[in-house]
């Protein structure tokens, strides 16, 4: 051990101290030993360090930082290298605010478009988001900082996170849910990694040894600080018997839990030790480097990369007859109250208090665009105004082209909860029908985190999608209006036609105890390729303002090469996407998967030979026979495309392959081996996992009866023996029904977000009481109200 002298002055009551919280935000200290506090912080795009009254909800104002483009928005540059700059800038704007620990980047992978998370994570593929995650880890710790990647792992939407068993096969697993870890944590070498709240195969996720011990640091050789997410820990005993260090926020009773077990024989001191280790390894290493940084950064240089990212992540949809550049004789009118008041972030825990923050119609004077003026045209918050549309018709009647700003809320994509549907807001097309009625030129600028449903939009000249973009958005998306900037952003997911053909529709979202993986491998454009599923625009789709000619592939046993010229008139930039298939496989596979990409600047006629090279997850598949990683012997198709739909070049390449084992019998997954996934039965399912379909339901003794335990939501509450438990489950969700009704939906998410699917040990965590208290709490939820009122307010019996 690196610090074996500090730990053993240690005494056990210190060492079970500093494995959880000091606070909310901060790591326990001991000066006399020369141990330092460690700070962490929320800030996947933007810092979010709060100097007053802590949470982790984002209720309260945080110090103004830099608010970069969020991670979906991110993703749609495939730029690495400019994922990476961004890292070094949230490094060096955290350890300017003494921030030892930054929590991110997320890299879930898009399971469903519903997740209210989704603007917080890459991709729906997982190579794609491994690359950016990794770069993004490289850029934070170049500046000491350590970065924390989550949420680890197959945490897919946010209802009954906290409780909720995610039944995925392990060949999925891996491929799909880990391999973006695994790349990031192999090419990025984060010091920190943040377990999920959700359960995966039965176990919660930081007590999960095969996660934890077999694959991140058994195969992985992870040697960094696993910490739980705020209140994630359900055994702070066996979540450091699978080498979780850090529980996070403090935790009375966690503490007192470890002194004990320990002293019982239960668990070795030693097993404290090595995770103590590994703790001081990254307090004492990013406690140095914040230490000597400079306490101020360059608002307005952050700034200024902002709006570059912001610039490469926009993706042009639509674009009939060259709509767009505008020219700047055209007389504009701009709808539309995100022009007025920009969509640019989450909502959450990644909310971030900007240093400025650009707004359309201010933006709109410093570009070479005719803007005749402003209407609103509707209400934020979907409320229908006849009045708002009419103003705004009034206005669009007297311009040659209309920009009509649309997209979701803030509180639609939020942190703890997932969308009711994937549409626009109804308000909002019918001001769009209004405004095409007219018959001008109609361009629709779109601001949202995650897919929506887009048939509604039909008809538009123009869509240009700028996502989440940050404090700097608005201007970016101004310049690719007049053509100052060309768009080169490509969509990272997929957009279906309608909800109802993801492949993931029939099982999203877990309702009661489990989310059942079925749709298996095929997510996204996995399953949209393979079972010849019309999307309203594809993975790695996206428009420019200029034109470019793949040609002369050539294949060698290092990787794919091939050129690429910009035909056009417009400097310009192209993602050159290799997917690669094998045909005759003897396992189910998805028709294409991405494994590599390069994204190519050049000058307009200007040609560049490009190499995409082969690694070690371009032709692997997990093999649950033999248990590895292997190779399938045969043929593979090699395919260079502009999007997963569109194949520009193709090569053959032969494999000798690893084994001639076969996983499967396939006369056993129907379903699977032609992709026809919408209805898997149980019997199919039950042989993918390799193991009985664990209960989806409440365990009821009785009818709407059920034993109340730590992990029980307050939701579940309303199925409690005990008048005080339905009571309080009633109280929340009349609250929040009521704060819908008037409108306060923010409360109302709020509401749900923090209490309504927290479990009773979060609500026990988050509000420091002692296991007894806990106890005290259960006793009355199940019926015995005087006894558990009495063991709620004893006082923990002393030793």
């Amino acid at each position: 051990m690196k610090y074996k002298d500090i730990i053993s002055k240690l005494t056990l009551k210190q060492k079970a101290a500093l494995m959880t919280g000091k606070d909310f935000w901060s790591t326990v200290e001991y000066e006399e030993l020369g141990i330092p506090s460690a700070s962490l912080s929320d800030g996947p795009h933007g810092l979010r360090k709060q100097a007053a009254a802590s949470d982790h909800l984002g209720l309260n104002a945080s110090v103004p930082a830099t608010c970069f483009p969020t991670a979906a928005t991110m993703a749609n540059t495939w730029n690495e290298e400019l994922g990476e700059r961004l890292g070094e800038y949230l490094g060096e704007e955290a350890a300017a605010q003494r921030v030892n620990v930054l929590l991110g980047p997320g890299l879930n992978i898009k399971r469903n478009p519903r997740c209210g998370r989704n603007f917080e994570y890459f991709s729906e593929d997982p190579y794609l988001a491994g690359k950016m995650a990794a770069a993004y880890v490289r850029g934070i710790q170049k500046n000491g900082v350590s970065a924390c990647i989550k949420h680890f792992a197959a945490n897919n939407q946010e209802e009954r996170r906290m409780v909720l068993d995610s039944v995925v096969d392990e060949r999925t697993l891996r491929e799909i849910y880990l391999t973006g870890f695994e790349i990031a944590v192999k090419e990025g070498k984060p010091r920190a990694i943040m377990s999920s709240y959700n359960k995966l195969n039965g176990e919660f996720t930081n007590e999960n040894k095969h996660l934890l011990q077999d694959i991140l640091r058994g195969e992985w050789g992870y040697n960094g600080v696993v910490v739980t997410d705020w209140a994630g820990c359900n055994s702070r005993v066996e979540g450091a018997k699978a080498g979780n260090e850090l529980e996070m926020p403090s935790c009375k009773y966690g503490v007192d839990d470890l002194v004990k077990t320990v002293e019982s024989g239960e668990i070795e001191e030693s097993v404290l030790d090595e995770c103590i280790d590994r703790l001081l390894t990254l307090v004492y290493a990013t406690d140095n480097a914040v230490k000597g940084a400079p306490e101020t950064f360059n608002i307005e240089e952050h700034h200024a990369f902002a709006r570059k990212c912001a610039e490469e992540s926009i993706v042009l949809l639509e674009n009939k007859n060259n709509a767009l550049p505008l020219s700047a004789l055209e007389k504009v009118a701009v709808i539309g109250d995100f022009a007025q008041n920009p969509r640019y972030q989450g909502a959450g825990s990644s909310v971030v208090n900007p240093t400025k923050l650009d707004k359309f119609t201010d933006c709109v004077k410093d570009v070479e665009i005719n803007c005749i003026g402003y209407e609103k045209g509707y209400d934020r918050f979907g409320k229908r105004k006849n009045g708002l549309i009419k103003k705004a018709a009034d206005l669009a009647a007297k311009a040659d082209t209309i920009l009509f700003f649309a997209g979701l809320d803030e509180v639609t994509e939020a942190e703890g909860l997932d969308r009711e549907n994937i549409k626009i807001p109804e308000n909002q097309i019918e001001c769009f029908k209004a405004l095409k009625a007219l018959g001008k030129k109609l361009v629709v600028v779109l601001s949202c985190g995650s897919a929506v449903e887009l048939k509604t939009l039909g008809g538009a000249d123009a869509l240009l999608h700028a996502y989440l973009g940050g404090q700097a958005g608005a201007i970016a998306v101004a310049e690719v209006l007049c053509g100052k900037v060309n768009p080169s952003g490509k969509l990272s997911e997929s957009y279906p036609v309608e909800y109802s053909d993801c492949s993931s529709s029939p099982y999203f979202p877990g309702k009661q105890m489990t989310a059942e993986y079925r749709e298996g491998l095929y997510v996204g454009y996995r399953y949209y390729t393979s079972a010849n599923v019309e999307t309203a625009y594809p993975f790695g789709y996206g428009l420019s303002y200029t034109k470019f000619e793949y040609s002369d592939i050539t294949v060698d046993k290092n990787g794919v090469n091939f050129t690429i010229k910009n035909a056009g008139t417009r400097d310009g930039a192209e993602v050159a996407q290799l997917y690669v298939s094998m045909t005759g496989s003897g396992i189910f596979r998805p028709v294409r998967e991405l494994k590599g990409f390069k994204k190519v600047f050049l000058k307009a006629g200007e040609s560049k030979r490009v190499e995409i090279p082969f690694n070690e997850y371009t032709f692997r598949y997990f093999n649950v026979k033999t248990d590895k990683w292997e190779e399938e012997r045969g043929e593979y198709m090699l395919e260079i495309a502009a999007s997963c739909t569109d194949v520009k070049l193709t090569e053959k390449v032969y494999r000798d392959g690893t084994t001639d084992v076969l996983p499967y019998e396939k006369e056993k997954l129907p379903s699977y081996y032609s992709a026809d996934i919408k209805k898997v039965s149980d019997e199919e399912f039950t042989y993918l996992l390799g193991r009985e379909i664990p209960p989806s339901g409440y365990d009821f003794y009785k009818k709407n009866r059920m034993v109340i335990h730590e992990n029980c939501t307050v939701a579940d509450l309303r199925y409690s023996r005990g008048w005080t438990g339905r009571a309080f489950s009633g109280v929340i969700r009349f609250a929040i029904k009521f704060m819908r009704g008037i409108g306060k939906r923010t409360t109302a998410n709020t509401l749900v977000m923090g209490v309504l699917h927290q479990p009773v040990r979060g609500i026990a965590k988050f509000g420091s009481m002692s296991r007894r208290q806990m106890e005290g709490l259960l006793i009355m939820f199940n019926g015995k109200f005087f006894k558990g009122l009495k063991t709620f307010l004893t006082k923990e019996r002393k030793k």
